[in-house]
């Protein structure tokens, strides 16, 4: 057999080709044709130019990288959310928007005028070479070459003509800044009465009708939701832990393998005097500077107890200087390469020779050395006794799901066989066919309860299978006992619904002395309330949100007016609104307030500027754009 497929070679190649090759172009272009019309599909449009989902994906990209550079130890897959994708496309939505505005407007400038503001702006500082160029490494390490840049900036700076202006255009009408302060700091003064419920929660004495009839109207507010109680186990690294023993020859092992980690990093503290030469400064003014750095080098020498004086009125290092030269003390990879290894080879006390880096040429005084001893074993013995437990663990999970799974579902009457095999604890609980609020860990995990009050579990009260929690947890669990929904009968919420009709009736009796009250203040404007205050919305005394509310909405021309206001099963207030008094707040306050309703006037305006753009240049997102932005979510970065 192995002679003829040799012999026949070239005519087994052909077979393969002729069967291989069709599948590749089905399934493969395909698969590829697929990959590629979902990246440009349409999510978006502005003036008819689509915006497709491989630019939305790449903007959002590149968010998320800035988004990772300023903040590196943050984990960017938690703002990987719908709403920051679809803040992305607003964004993007909006700079296609002013792009195209600045398009129409012939904003953009042209090439003298960029080249003059990227040479003059002082915001471009960092992406400019010495003599004036752009730093090319600064831009590939954003992603960009010398031409995209340009065209971006280009962009970018018609987009801020398009809304240039208008900011510094928007004045807030002084009548409309009135209301605004007013709207929060206004003041009236008032007379208040309120009757409380609880009050008259003695007078009630409600009859078994009474309770009947509530109980009646009331049977979804009593109804218990459907419940079980349950068994469960949960196969963890932790409990896998529990009772591996750790040899004594594997801890000494470990500790001596991993030296670096109990060792604390040497640090030092040095002080230094720095002469400025930078590299590219003229030979003659750098020779300057490092004559001047060997007189206070000899000085220093000299009288070494002088050192931080010759600093102060000597080095160049403003951050330093004041203090002496003193730079505290850093470890390894803090300071540039050659003033590294000068200080880390000196002893405390002595000064070295000149040291020339990019910035000059340095006098360093070593002061003190730290760290770089390591920690005795048995400091550190527990620590390494819980790694290597964790270690063996991690071995043998695999093999304990792979047992933990097979027993729950092979022996599926009961979890005792797993319990007993890998030593694991039998817990309880009482769940819901939705996780409670706050759960977490097994009773959190809406995919075991939706395996438990499953019709199988239910009727015939078997195991679950093994269920994956993540985090290398399984769990599998077995309802006990099952209780539907259900509304108990009246005599077992009897004192529940007594309380509630008292709630009530107290209630309305508050409600009706109150509305009496009110009737009264109308008839007679002269008679009083035992409670006077002075309120604002910053300053609201005790009074409930709807008392205020009422209280504010009184027309200030119809003052002393009188409302009534329900509070609920609370009761009732009765409130007289006497008259308005001035603001409470000094000149300047209300100087910095008006100018910062200024500002939010001015974000107003700015943000219907934008909408109005919007509807000029025909700004629209696709309806599938946010059904998008979850399934990418979902994904992942």
């Amino acid at each position: 057999m192995f002679e003829f497929v040799r012999a026949h070679t070239r005519l087994f190649q052909l077979m393969l080709f002729l069967l291989v090759f069709p599948s590749f172009v089905f399934f493969g272009v395909q698969g590829y044709s697929r990959f590629s019309e979902a990246g440009m599909r349409a999510v978006a449009s502005v003036d008819g130019q689509t915006i497709t989902q491989g630019d939305w994906d790449l903007a959002h990209q590149r968010w998320l990288d800035q988004t990772r550079r300023q903040m590196p130890g943050v984990d960017v897959k938690m703002f990987d959310t719908p709403q920051a994708r679809q803040e992305t496309l607003d964004n993007l939505l909006r700079e296609r928007v002013m792009r195209a505005a600045a398009q129409a407007g012939h904003l953009a400038p042209g090439d003298e005028r960029l080249q003059r503001i990227f040479r003059t702006d002082p915001q471009l500082a960092g992406l400019r070479n010495p003599d004036g160029t752009v730093n090319k490494d600064v831009l590939a390490a954003q992603g960009l070459s010398s031409e995209a840049f340009a065209e971006q900036l280009r962009a970018d700076l018609g987009t801020r003509q398009v809304m240039a202006g208008l900011g510094g255009a928007s004045i807030l009408p002084k009548a409309s800044a009135t209301r605004m302060l007013d709207t929060w700091l206004q003041r009236r003064e008032v007379e208040l009465e309120r009757f409380a419920a609880a009050d008259y929660a003695a007078k009630v004495k409600p009859e078994q009708a009474d309770l009947e009839a509530w109980y009646q109207a009331n049977e979804a507010k009593l109804r218990l939701p459907e419940q079980a109680q349950i068994e469960y186990a949960v196969l963890s690294l932790e409990s896998i832990k529990t009772g591996l023993a750790v040899d004594e020859a594997e801890v000494a092992k470990f500790y001596e393998e991993n030296a670096a980690r109990y060792t604390a990093a040497e640090e030092r503290r040095a002080s230094h005097i720095l002469l400025n030469a930078p590299k590219d400064q003229p030979a003659a003014e750098r020779e300057k500077a490092r004559k001047k750095a060997e007189e206070l080098l000899a000085q220093a020498r000299k009288a070494p107890a002088t050192f931080g004086e010759l600093a102060r009125r000597n080095s160049q290092d403003p951050g330093s200087a004041e203090r002496g030269g003193d730079l505290d003390f850093f470890a390894r990879g803090a300071m540039v390469k050659p003033f590294e290894d000068q200080a880390f080879s000196m002893k405390p006390g002595e000064i070295s020779d000149l040291v020339e880096t990019d910035f000059g040429y340095h006098i360093i005084r070593l002061d003190a050395v730290r760290g770089g001893q390591r920690k005795p074993l048995a400091e550190v013995r527990a620590e390494i006794e819980q790694a290597l437990r964790t270690q063996q663990a991690q071995k043998r999970f695999a093999e304990a799901a792979e047992q933990f799974t097979n027993t729950v579902y092979e022996q599926s009457d009961s979890l005792q066989p797993a319990l007993d095999k890998l030593k694991l604890t039998k817990q309880t609980a009482t769940v819901q066919r939705t996780p409670a609020p706050g759960a977490q860990g097994p009773l959190g995990s809406a995919k075991l309860l939706e395996a438990l009050f499953a019709s199988d579990s239910l009727k015939n009260k078997r195991n679950t299978e093994a269920i994956d929690l993540g985090g290398s947890q399984l769990v599998a669990a077995r309802v006990l006992t099952h209780t539907p929904a259900r509304t108990p009968p009246l005599a077992d919420v009897r004192e529940r619904v007594r309380e509630a009709v008292v709630r009530e009736q107290a209630s309305a009796l508050a409600r009706k002395d109150g509305e009496a009250r009110l009737a009264e203040l109308r008839q007679d404007a002269a008679k009083a309330l035992p409670r006077k205050l002075v309120v604002a919305r910053n300053q609201p005394q005790d009074l409930p949100r709807q008392v205020l509310d009422e209280v504010l909405k009184a027309p200030s021309d119809k003052l002393p007016a009188a409302v009534g206001v329900s509070l609920g099963d609370a009761g009732y207030a009765v409130v007289r609104v006497l008259k308005v008094l001035p603001r409470d707040i000094d000149a300047q306050t209300e100087a910095r307030l008006n100018e910062q309703l200024g500002q939010l006037w001015a974000a107003a305006e700015s943000a219907a500027y934008t909408e109005a753009l919007k509807k000029r240049h025909r700004a629209e997102v696709k309806p599938a754009a946010k059904a998008a932005a979850a399934a990418a979510s979902a994904v992942g970065t």
